[in-house]
């Protein structure tokens, strides 16, 4: 018999204090039920396993097999000259400009490589290789073939001349489909930008040439023995993060709208509370809408909803877990479930019978949480599978699209009677409006008559709107779950500031009840909340995935062209933020926000820390360069306030940042106005 003595008592394992690592109570009260469960979630890994310090500064190099060479601070920081090399001799500031850009390059193939599959599908539906998929809206087709290089003439009555909508569609697929990989010239979206800010690509030498060039050039640069200059390899970076900006994710949105409609605001609910006992539970998660356009047409056909009801259940809800949810939000009205960090959480109500996911963002935990459940974990991309065996994986081919679809949809059906456990729905859920754009801005804010972003630039001078903030990006198991996100957001439109998002912070502001036209009132500064109420709309505009962050750059670019703000996206009274970012695609879509002339702050920490020399030059000095700059403030207060201080600093350049006496016009003065 062993000696009791001996015998250590099993400590526990360590878990996360539901209250610490987030604010949502749905959240907390599914980590409470994960924990009794004895299932683990990214919120108790998160306090078990601490990050790399070094990793977290940017100076860690393990692009040879002499390292990885570290390259930690000095106890007192440095003074004086750096002189910390890795092996070869490669200096910090090479170094985190390396590992900077790489995260460049990974982000930008990610939305990129997600735009190429969707001007894949478009290319199939303007062939009509596909019954699955057409053309629905032929506005936005015409609105972006100019912009190609396509040609089109419209007569006085809108109707085009000479050529009809099909070979229209065609040329525009293979020109779009050209931008990842043709031998010469640059990115044709490139010329949507200010004319000035073209002109300012121009003499810098960042016009990407196409896609998939500048995110092979920066793999070649940051090979060991290429690059070895920061200011260089920056200069790559931006190619790159601009190819993903104003190419890649463009096209994405674009080519989209075209395929399954350009969204307007629709009204539907956020968070975990929107799951039903009584009905099937069928949640999409991951980027690509491609599949989920046909998921939702098929789940809700009386085909569908007959078989379910056979099958002993009311209905079939569907929910969205991170970007592929905003897709589906912004043009269906299917509720959000869910943000990146609560996708394990959707599974441990009991009561999601079928996960589909497809790329991006998808935790490989999720197939050990589902194996606690019935829920079956489906994937249906080639690129994106995973190696536990109880993952379906159903690969989906647009050609087969709607016999794909019903399969997935039929196995979830099945799968309703086999619930294993007791159900748990967390009760808790909010409104929201989404599905804001460039047109339906341009409707609410621009004016009906005018049909420019003119009624917007004038409350922005008159000061009702202090400025506009791009607040978008993941979560981040780092930080307390959507606590960056939300006291952000309230920071900016308590001072007046009108708000845009994307991604999970979208999502995190629908859950905190800030995208609904009566958040106003409550939440805004007295600006602010009468032009909101004036005009119906939240304080917080939800303008799609991540990929859609391309509309905030059109968005601004619009306001340029209302005039009365500058002549470039640098000039505007506005700044970007990122609270709780995690992902390699946050690090591109911020820096060509920075490119493109805008003063972006993010949440968590910066890979540049280790490196002063790198950081001051991605900040100061590069604001010199494009009019934008990176910062980073952990602070979410603070983190605001910086933002503020940047749009009142733009506008006291334009000289309008004194207050305005409000003058009644009468019709005379208004024609002279117009004048």
């Amino acid at each position: 018999m062993a000696d009791v003595k001996k015998v250590k008592k099993a400590k526990a394992p360590k878990v996360a204090n539901p209250l610490e690592a987030t604010i949502d109570v749905a959240s907390q009260e599914m980590i409470v039920r994960a924990q009794e469960l004895g299932i683990d979630t990214v919120f108790d890994r998160a306090v078990t396993m601490k990050p790399c310090a070094i990793g977290l500064q940017g100076i860690c190099c393990k692009n040879c097999s002499m390292g990885p060479c570290r390259l930690p601070l000095p106890k007192d920081g440095i003074e004086g000259e750096d002189t910390r090399k890795g092996l070869c001799g490669a200096t910090a500031n090479t170094i985190a400009a390396r590992n900077f850009i790489r995260m460049i390059a990974g982000g930008a193939s990610a939305h990129s490589d997600h735009g190429r599959c969707v001007a894949e599908v478009f290319m199939a539906a303007a062939r009509k290789e596909t019954e699955a998929y057409q053309i629905k809206d032929t506005d936005k087709l015409l609105q972006i073939a100019p912009a190609l290089g396509v040609d089109i003439t419209v007569d006085v009555d809108g109707e085009i001349k000479d050529r009809d909508i099909d070979e229209i569609a065609l040329e525009v697929a293979e020109v779009a489909l050209a931008e990842w990989g043709k031998p010469e010239g640059e990115i044709l979206y490139m010329k949507r930008a200010p004319e000035a800010l073209y002109e300012k690509w121009k003499k810098l030498g960042v016009l990407p040439r196409n896609i998939d060039r500048e995110i092979v050039e920066i793999m070649h640069r940051t090979h060991m023995g290429v690059d070895q200059d920061y200011k260089n390899l920056m200069k790559q970076g931006t190619r790159a993060a601009l190819a993903d900006g104003w190419g890649g994710s463009m096209l994405a949105t674009d080519l989209q709208d075209v395929l399954f409609g350009t969204p307007y605001p629709v009204q539907s609910e956020a968070n975990l509370g929107i799951m039903k006992e009584d009905h099937v539970n069928l949640i999409v998660h991951g980027h690509e809408p491609v599949l989920s356009e046909i998921l939702v047409a098929v789940a809700q056909s009386q085909e569908m909803v007959d078989y379910a009801k056979e099958k002993g259940a009311k209905g079939i809800q569907l929910g969205g877990i991170c970007c592929t949810a905003n897709e589906i939000l912004q043009r269906h009205g299917i509720p959000t479930a869910a943000t990146f960090l609560q996708q394990e959480l959707a599974i441990i109500t009991g009561a999601c019978d079928a996960m589909v996911v497809d790329i991006q963002c998808i935790m490989q935990n999720l197939a050990n949480v589902a194996k606690c459940f019935h829920t079956k974990l489906i994937t249906t991309h080639p690129i994106a599978k995973m190696e536990q065996d109880n993952v379906i994986h159903i690969e989906f081919d647009e050609a087969y699209a709607l016999e794909d679809a019903k399969k997935i949809v039929k196995m979830a059906i099945d799968n309703f009677e086999n619930r294993s456990s007791e159900v748990m729905i967390p009760q808790y859920k909010s409104s929201q409006v989404a599905g804001f754009g460039v047109e339906s801005i341009q409707y609410h804010l621009g004016g009906t008559f005018r049909g420019t972003y003119y009624t917007l630039n004038d409350n922005i001078i008159n000061g009702r709107i202090r400025g506009i903030a791009g607040v978008v990006g993941c979560n981040n198991a780092r930080t307390k779950h959507n606590d960056g996100h939300i006291k952000v957001v309230k920071e900016l439109i308590k001072n007046d500031v009108i708000v845009l998002t994307t991604g999970c912070n979208a999502i995190a502001c629908a859950m905190e009840g800030l995208l609904t036209p009566e958040a106003a009132a409550v939440h805004c500064g007295p600006g602010l909340a009468e032009v909101c109420e004036t005009v119906g709309i939240p304080p917080v505009l939800h303008l799609g995935s991540c990929v859609d962050n391309s509309r905030i750059l059109l968005a601004a670019t619009e306001v340029v062209k209302a005039g009365g703000l500058g002549n470039d996206i640098c000039d505007l009274p506005a700044a970007g933020s990122a609270p709780e970012w995690m992902s390699e695609k946050a690090i591109s879509i911020g820096h060509y926000f920075v490119a493109s002339g805008v003063y972006t702050v993010f949440g968590v920490t910066l890979p540049t820390s280790g490196a002063p020399v790198f950081h001051k030059y991605i900040s100061d000095e590069f604001e010199k360069i494009t009019g934008g700059k990176w910062d980073l403030e952990i602070d979410p207060i603070k983190h605001a306030q910086k933002m503020i201080a940047h749009i009142d600093k733009k506008r006291a350049e334009l000289g309008i940042d004194k207050a305005r006496e409000r003058v009644l016009m009468d019709m005379a003065d208004r024609q002279k106005l117009e004048a």
